[in-house]
């Protein structure tokens, strides 16, 4: 009885350091691809580049990460995820470092694929072995606060990168970035543990039914689901507004408000990060209380997120004054992090647990394939366009606000797919699975 309470106490802990140990990759994760951004008006200096030109270093990196996220799903349901996050991590940290080499174009947006490509390892392996550690009580909250360091991982990117390049120059910035993540991949390599699928750490529980399936076949099986291209479709456009103020909205308040660089770069993430990451717990939270009654409630909440949403980023691109723009900006965070909290939440309750990675796979291939065209589209605007650099920049922020209503039509779409009666015995026979 004694060793049996202290393994589950074992296990317990066991579960929320792993936790601890995949927020912090999390966060290096996403500080890495947001720190270029911070730094376009040195790079816009030092080399020359047109905004068509930054667009597209911008882009590079979601084009490849999307590409390849589907491989990296598919890999995260048959591979051992502890491999693929430390490899990534590594891989990933050292493209980041070399970024600090470049000197052309080519280099620039070279780097920046292999950045995507490392980084497209993580995410499917992350959510799956997280959703293994933690049961149906846990499961979650773990998942939220995973989340948590997406938003101050891009605040940590955007402001540290600006700081490090006033002080020692843009280089040292992506040196600095790339040696954390070398050297925290030291430490997942001896700390981190990967366990048996729906099982815990060398657990002798059979394999479940059609595991070894090859890839178009789990794919094929996640893409007949129900209301899953629906929402899919949604979060490409959702991340393409998104991608855009990660990309453009340091160069926005450097230009258009002529604040500082550091200023500029934190300004543009802090707002809108620090609202999301407090809005979207909260709309998880909201999201299972509704579900108690209302089927598909997190949809809901998205939609409501999103309509609401619609109307910031149009307040976002014609705001006047610092004030207006930060209320913009922080009201717009609250309603992305509203929208967040379900991403995966909802694609999960139509499919299976043994296609969780592939899943998250396919939806990084869409999201961020439409989000490498917002920072492109915007770009180009701002460099062809009619009118002043910034009246056309303006203008196509205010713009890409019809990308949040597609999102709304498309997830409301999905929500009624799911009201149907084929779609209720379908997704009655996935719970019976489960």
């Amino acid at each position: 009885m004694h060793d049996s309470s202290l393994m589950k106490e074992s296990d317990q802990k066991e579960k929320w350091i792993v936790l601890g140990l995949l927020w912090c990759v999390c966060l290096l994760n996403y500080a890495d691809r947001q720190a270029i951004s911070s730094l376009f008006p040195l790079l816009e200096k030092d080399f020359g580049f047109s905004k068509a030109q930054l667009g597209m270093i911008g882009s590079a990196f979601m084009v490849v990460y999307a590409i390849s996220s589907p491989i990296a799903g598919f890999l995260g349901d048959r591979l051992s995820r502890k491999g693929l996050i430390l490899g990534g991590c590594l891989f990933w940290s050292l493209m980041t470092g070399m970024t600090g080499m470049c000197a052309k174009l080519w280099q620039f947006v070279t780097a920046r694929s292999l950045i995507g490509l490392g980084e497209s390892v993580y995410f499917p392996s992350a959510a799956s072995l997280l959703s293994d550690y933690h049961g149906v009580q846990t499961r979650s909250t773990a998942l939220s606060f995973h989340q948590s360091a997406v938003y101050l991982g891009t605040i940590v990117g955007g402001w540290l990168g600006a700081v490090i390049a006033a002080h020692f120059g843009w280089r040292w910035a992506f040196y600095g970035f790339g040696l954390a993540g070398i050297c925290f991949s030291l430490i997942l390599w001896v700390r981190l543990r990967d366990i048996s699928r729906g099982g815990k750490e060398g657990s002798k529980s059979p394999p479940m039914e059609d595991e070894e399936s090859g890839m178009l076949v789990r794919f094929s099986r996640v893409l007949k689901s129900p209301g899953v291209p629906l929402l899919m479709a949604a979060f490409a456009c959702v991340n393409g507004v998104g991608a855009i103020f990660l990309v453009w909205a340091p160069t926005f308040l450097f230009e258009k408000f002529h604040l500082s660089l550091v200023s500029a770069g934190f300004s543009a993430v802090a707002t809108i990060q620090l609202a999301s990451a407090v809005s979207c717990p909260l709309s998880g939270i909201l999201a299972d209380h509704l579900s108690l009654t209302i089927r598909s409630a997190r949809m809901l909440v998205q939609i409501a997120a999103l309509l609401l949403g619609l109307f910031c980023v149009v307040a976002v691109g014609h705001a006047g004054t610092l004030p207006i723009l930060f209320a913009s900006m922080i009201s717009f965070g609250f309603c992305k992090g509203g929208y967040d909290g379900g991403i995966f939440a909802s694609a999960f309750d139509l499919v299976e647990s043994r296609d969780r990675a592939s899943l998250v796979g396919l939806m990084n291939l869409l999201g961020w394939g439409g989000g490498a065209l917002g920072p492109l589209l915007v770009g180009w605007i701002t460099t062809y366009g009619r009118g002043t650099p910034m009246e056309r920049m303006s203008g196509a922020i205010s713009w890409s606000s019809i990308a949040y209503l597609m999102a709304a039509g498309l997830i409301l779409a999905a929500y009624l797919r799911q009201r149907t009666p084929q779609s209720d015995s379908i997704s009655s026979g996935v719970e019976d699975r489960r």
